[in-house]
């Protein structure tokens, strides 16, 4: 991109109170960012109204600064992008909704952002098993070449993007920061690996700090780049559930994994349930749903090399048929198989260590099972 080009382009983000809509009608009415910065007064006035043309008289003051730190971040690698609408690289999916973002930036592959595509968030207080159920199904839905797409987050969807980058369909993390810091910093390393093997992006200016209003308006442009949206565990309130209802409002597919009717991480999901989401068990529910059928899963290795599936958890073990498929406190297992406090603790901890229990809060055990 011309350096007059970006600089139009920025001015017109930049500038106080003229929010995505206003650019685009600009951008309709004038051709270009250019044309729109230069068109007359009079003649912006009648697209945008008085109070927004009036403030396109008079750049930003940090503007200049935004334009030379933009062109320079550009400069410093070539998998560093801008990338705007009328671009030939801009996602088609995304286009397609009713608020695309009128600008965004990109560090890694823009392939990823053209090929078909699948959300999967979640809580960022996940289960054990909400975690490896997020890994697992990202990887295999990576493995038969969708990208999965993620926002980054802790829980869920850190899980969803080391699983998805044990694939070739990889990953895109679409963040609420601009791209030259990383929020949360616990994620510094997993960035990186997005960086080199997917797609980080995202539609705030270089500088833009993590503010809470940016994360659910970024849930728009998860749910717009995917052909559905897969949530894993979700309280009622949260943002994996706004990205739910984006995706239907869009005419998008939305996939939710059940849980235990205890778990309140489960509450979010059994909703989207009620609402009509595809219950999945499975990835290849979703593969089926999305009419992928024709590519069945193949196990995938954490190393990436081939290996043969772990074994499952023995159906038949006594304790794990006691505990059953719902939480369970130390009583009740004790009242169900009638076994010595000492020995139920004892089994109890071989199976936590194994993965096949997990201890939840409130001295309460749970069965964990594999995706």
């Amino acid at each position: 991109m011309a350096p007059d080009e970006l600089s139009a382009w920025l001015r017109l983000l930049e500038t106080p109170g003229l929010g995505r809509e206003s650019v685009r009608r600009l951008l309709a009415a004038f051709g270009s960012p250019q044309a729109a910065c230069q068109a007359p007064l009079a003649a912006r006035r009648g697209v945008v109204g008085d109070a927004l043309a009036r403030a396109l008289e008079e750049p930003p003051a940090h503007w200049p600064a935004l334009v030379e730190r933009t062109l320079g971040w550009l400069a410093a690698s070539p998998r560093h992008h801008v990338v705007t609408l009328g671009d030939p690289g801009y996602p088609p999916l995304l286009l397609a909704t009713a608020d695309p973002p009128v600008l965004f930036y990109a560090i890694g592959d823009l392939d990823k952002l053209l090929g078909p595509s699948i959300a999967v968030v979640g809580t960022r207080h996940p289960s054990r098993q909400g975690l490896e159920n997020a890994r697992a199904f990202a990887a295999h839905l990576s493995q038969v070449g969708l990208t999965v797409v993620s926002g980054l987050a802790l829980g869920i969807d850190g899980a969803a993007h080391e699983g998805a980058l044990e694939g070739p369909g990889g990953t895109v993390a679409v963040v609420g920061t601009g791209l030259d810091q990383v929020y949360p910093r616990r994620h510094q390393a997993l960035a990186a690996r997005i960086a080199e093997h997917g797609l980080l992006m995202s539609e705030y200016a270089l500088g833009t700090p993590p503010l809470p209003p940016h994360f659910p308006q970024r849930n728009r442009i998860l749910s717009g780049l995917s052909r559905g949206t897969l949530v894993i565990e979700a309280a009622v309130q949260s943002g994996s559930l706004i990205t739910a209802r984006l995706a239907a409002e869009q005419g998008r597919e939305v996939f939710a994994i059940p849980g235990s009717i205890h778990a309140p991480q489960s509450r979010g999901c059994h909703a989207l349930i009620k609402q009509g989401a595809k219950l999945v068990e499975s990835a290849q529910d979703i593969l089926d749903e999305l009419h992928w059928a024709d590519v069945r899963l193949t196990p995938v290795s954490r190393s990436g090399a081939d290996h043969a599936p772990d074994p499952a958890p023995d159906l038949h073990d006594e304790l794990l048929d006691a505990l059953g498929h719902d939480p369970a406190s130390l009583d009740a297992l004790q009242a169900r198989c009638g076994w010595p406090t000492d020995r139920l603790s004892a089994r109890l901890l071989e199976l936590e260590l194994s993965g096949e229990v997990e201890r939840l809060p409130g001295g309460l055990f749970q069965r964990c099972h594999r995706a």
